[in-house]
């Protein structure tokens, strides 16, 4: 989703030009307002996570267009995340988990993270849970963390919603994979008990369970609204709580 963007916001500063949006690949010089190089690998590994991004400016002397990276502005974050929001919101509901059904009842578990930290869902009635079933090996899966980190963040001050992501992979595995890939959902390690319970075939698999113990959103894959819908739907369940 953010790279789209990305490459929107640079057909809009180039077509302003009228000339053709150049690729953006290996070839391609990115400087910095120092007039530093920076690698392909580098400019892209910043630019994905949308914290830098990318202007294309004409160089009047070679007619051609040269490529700036700048660190993003929170008027340009908010902006990109209303433009995605709106785009997401007209696309097709992501498909359904048919293994959890929503509005049907979502059997009651015991987790332990790899803190220690236990959460019981049959004690602690009357949380939004948020479960994530992954493992370290899935592409999907680790594309989908940095957007999964920020609604961690937003939903942070409200300790009625749980977030907890069952992976399929050993301790010391997942210890060593989150030292350089942070994820700040509660992470369960060895889940594959539980993916083997309810029977998840495919990753990501997102549920979300209400307050009420019922499954109100499910879906399986990473479809481009994905994050939206997660969304979506645990600020659905606050405030239908609140009124």
């Amino acid at each position: 989703m953010k790279k789209l963007i990305i490459v929107l916001i640079l057909f809009v500063v180039l077509k302003s030009y009228g000339q053709t949006i150049p690729k953006l690949d290996q070839n391609t010089v990115v400087k910095d307002s120092t007039g530093m190089i920076y690698p392909y690998v580098i400019w892209k590994k910043m630019t994905e996570k949308g914290e830098y991004s990318l202007k294309g400016l004409k160089n009047k002397e070679s007619d051609q267009f040269e490529f700036f990276i700048y660190k993003t502005t929170d008027e340009e974050k908010l902006a990109r995340k209303k433009r995605s929001d709106e785009r997401a919101a007209t696309l097709p509901k992501p498909r359904t988990a048919e293994i959890f059904k929503e509005g049907s009842k979502f059997s009651t578990e015991k987790f332990r993270d790899l803190n220690g930290t236990r959460f019981d869902m049959k004690k602690e009635t009357g949380k939004v849970y948020v479960l994530n079933f992954w493992f370290i090996n899935c592409p999907p899966c680790k594309a989908e963390i940095p957007d999964l980190n920020e609604l961690v963040d937003k939903y942070k001050e409200n300790k009625d919603v749980v977030f907890l992501a069952i992976a399929l992979d050993d301790a010391t595995s997942l210890k060593s994979f989150l030292k350089q890939n942070p994820f700040k959902y509660n992470i369960i390690d060895d889940g594959r008990y539980y993916s083997e319970k309810y029977g998840v075939r495919s990753y990501p698999t997102h549920v979300i369970i209400g307050k009420d113990g019922l499954i109100k959103f499910s879906t399986y894959g990473l479809a481009s609204n994905t994050i939206y819908w997660v969304d979506k739907t645990i600020k659905e369940q606050i405030e239908t709580e609140a009124k």
